[in-house]
């Protein structure tokens, strides 16, 4: 692709199915780790990976060659799959259907990857819900309930 040039840094969130706490902490790290070397490996450069029990938060940039789409159903795919062949959790796991998907430029790169990393203390006071409506909201994204994640009060 001679004379392209380009750097879209994106933001992605996506839940577990069910919005289950399946992510535990002995495996979540190394999942993360996947997740990283999957969008590595489908030339997409990874910038941040977290997330906590029920969700993961991916910051890379994205290949000018493929679609956010393609590489969110990639991600979900091969993570899922590495999940259940490993038998880290109980039964069939599965990632909610959807994400959300925000762009950031390039000086906000650096608040992005701490706000990501920084999960674990971030979700001691404020849940998903709140986070992920926040990130709509901040983004003026107009949505149908209908079609969000699926919240359960716990």
């Amino acid at each position: 692709m001679a004379n392209t040039y380009t750097q879209m840094n994106v933001h992605a969130v996506f839940a577990v199915k069910g919005r289950q706490n399946l992510l535990t902490d002995n495996f979540r790290k190394e999942l993360f780790r996947y997740i990283s070397g999957i969008l590595k490996n489908n030339k997409q450069f990874s910038l941040a990976v977290n997330g906590y029990k029920d969700h993961v938060h991916i910051f890379f940039e994205l290949h000018p060659t493929t679609s956010l789409s393609d590489i969110i159903r990639i991600v979900k795919t091969n993570s899922s799959k590495w999940i259940n062949e490993n038998n880290f959790t109980k039964g069939k796991f599965n990632w909610q259907k959807g994400y959300g998907a925000f762009s950031y430029s390039k000086s906000q790169r650096n608040n992005v990857i701490k706000y990501i990393m920084q999960q674990e203390k971030h979700h001691q006071k404020q849940t998903f819900r709140e986070e992920y409506f926040e990130l709509l909201e901040k983004f003026e994204i107009q949505f149908d309930s209908k079609y969000i994640f699926e919240f359960y009060n716990k």
